[in-house]
């Protein structure tokens, strides 16, 4: 009776231990920088954000450093503020000249480099979003950002990998903006001027049948006038005597 108690206590153990270990192996994946959203135009403008979970248990995130991709330069980059957070601005010269708006434009942001303040920064089992305007977009189709984040014990995560086509996503992946083409002008943009000159059209012809109807009014009101004048006549005239 003890043996068989012993087995099953030993088998019990033996069910845990592997158990453990499939679960450990099948953890969940480790969270990651993205920016949202994740599409954009080629040509246009947006806003996005750069999202920044912690994956520390014992310490904060204290420096995001964005890096722009740079066979795709965009012209305007403007950052929104962040409480508890600085950002620093880096450039770098193009050539040829990025136009914007009909200007040439001859530098284009580098890299952003977000900064928490003293005691500050993402807690664990935190996340901050950093939001960016950018435009025009580059006629490509993706945009890659590689980013550093750094954590207040000196470690660095580094989210600098390229996604291949076909591929499992990469073990540190690096937020990735997908762009579309822009939809061609359709040429239904001449069919208000087509409408205008029918509302002319009608509007003419709407006009020429009002007067015709006013004329016609007119005459037999005329008419009618003259009647009433001669049966008048006629009764005022004395009978002819036979």
């Amino acid at each position: 009776m003890i043996r068989l108690r012993r087995s099953a206590t030993v088998a019990a153990l033996t069910l845990t231990a592997v158990a453990t270990a499939v679960l450990g192996v099948a953890g969940p994946a480790a969270a990651h920088v993205t920016i949202n959203p994740a599409e954009g135009t080629q040509g246009g403008y947006g806003r996005f954000a750069f999202r920044v979970p912690n994956e520390s248990d014992t310490a904060s995130t204290v420096k995001v450093e964005v890096n722009l991709p740079e066979n795709a330069p965009i012209g305007s980059v403007s950052t929104m503020p962040v409480a508890g957070w600085t950002v620093a601005v880096e450039k770098r010269k193009v050539d040829p000249p990025i136009e914007v708006h009909g200007s040439q434009l001859t530098e284009a942001v580098s890299k952003l480099t977000f900064t928490a303040a003293p005691n500050g920064g993402v807690k664990p089992g935190e996340f901050q979003e950093f939001p960016v305007s950018m435009g025009p977009l580059p006629q490509a189709d993706t945009m890659v950002f590689k980013v550093l984040q750094t954590y207040s014990d000196g470690n660095v995560s580094r989210w600098i990998e390229e996604p291949t086509p076909g591929a499992e996503e990469p073990e540190n992946p690096a937020p990735v903006l997908k762009l579309a083409a822009a939809a061609p002008a359709s040429a239904g943009a001449s069919a208000p001027a087509a409408a205008a000159d029918d509302d002319d059209d009608d509007a003419d012809g709407s006009g020429a049948a009002t007067a015709l109807g006013v004329a016609g009014l007119v005459a037999g009101l005329g008419g009618l006038a003259l009647g009433g004048l001669a049966f008048a006549r006629t009764r005022r005239e004395p009978a002819a005597k036979s």
